[in-house]
């Protein structure tokens, strides 16, 4: 049984990891008929370090069932266009992946299934939506694991929640709270989407508001305490904001109006209970595990199999 045996819910922003699998280990890797297999062996190695490390009862690969769904597109059109492989009518687009890592993401899910790990997401809602319900609806205290800024806002000290931050790699993650937030933004968890909408985010192609940056954003949440107060100070004359403040707010008015939906992971999508998942993790045994083995052989994943194996043992 893992460490202290009390119930902790892990929920992987999947898509993230095995990016992050992918380019960290040597697309050399191969099984017998060419296919590269070392996203499969990566995110394996990832999963079992992190359910013991962190002492995980409970496990959520959490999926993009949709990674750019059109309703954000609808209200930014630019929202992860950068990202775009091929514009699908009637979606989803699909999104640039390497064609080695395309081929090996049926090879996850088989794994991921064999080894009685859940996997979960939603129609026309992203992994992150998917995270961000079960972190919102969670009984028990939970880790999400992600390489995405984003989801800072899902963290909450007074109910344990906790961001695992892969950004600087496997080797040097973040345990990201309250503190932390606080620390690198000087804004809480709670004021972190706000604080992503005034700034902007290149990488998902989120425009910000022209002229405040990181600092000038922090500042006026600190002061007004989200975008809503800030936005009612700014039609307030009394308000206390600067005409320069003012006219930078009035010129992304029709931005602002439609960020916080595309900004805010949704918390309350229709996913089934961690015990209708069959989020809880143990010992996989019989069947599976007899497959688990022999596709260890078969695909050439080293020990990796071996290693989740023996993680999901130590599990009571």
């Amino acid at each position: 049984m893992s460490g202290s045996g009390m119930p902790r819910l892990m929920l992987l922003d999947t898509a993230s990891l095995y990016f992050r699998a992918f380019y960290g280990v040597p697309d050399s890797i191969k099984r017998a008929d060419g296919t590269p297999v070392n996203a499969v062996r990566g995110l394996m190695d990832m999963i079992a370090r992190l359910v013991t490390d962190y002492e995980a009862t409970h496990l959520v690969a959490c999926w993009d069932n949709d990674w750019r769904p059109q309703w954000r597109v609808d209200l930014i059109p630019s929202y992860k266009a950068h990202r775009v492989a091929e514009i699908v009518p009637n979606g989803p687009d699909v999104e640039e992946v390497p064609d080695p890592l395309e081929a090996q993401i049926p090879m996850i899910r088989k794994v991921l299934d064999l080894a009685g790990i859940a996997v979960v997401g939603v129609d026309q809602h992203e992994a992150d939506d998917v995270v961000g319900t079960y972190a919102s609806l969670a009984p028990i205290p939970a880790d999400v694991v992600t390489g995405d800024r984003d989801l800072f806002q899902l963290v909450d000290d007074q109910r344990d929640i906790r961001v695992i931050y892969t950004a600087r790699g496997m080797k040097n993650l973040e345990v990201v709270t309250d503190v932390v937030v606080v620390g690198k933004y000087r804004v809480l968890p709670q004021q972190y989407a706000d604080f992503a909408i005034l700034r902007g985010d290149a990488s998902d192609g989120l425009p910000g508001v022209a002229g405040i940056g990181e600092k000038t954003a922090a500042a006026l949440l600190g002061e007004h305490g989200s975008l809503e107060g800030l936005l009612e100070a700014a039609e307030d004359p009394d308000g206390g904001l600067s005409a320069s403040i003012r006219a930078k707010l009035s010129g992304a008015a029709d931005y602002l109006k439609v960020a916080p939906a595309v900004v805010n992971v949704v918390r309350d999508l229709k996913v089934p209970t961690l015990e209708e998942a069959g989020a809880h993790l143990g010992p996989v045994t019989g069947e599976a595990r007899a497959e688990l083995e022999r596709l260890a052989t078969e695909w050439n994943l080293g020990g990796s199999v071996s290693r989740l194996l023996d993680a999901l043992d130590r599990i009571g």
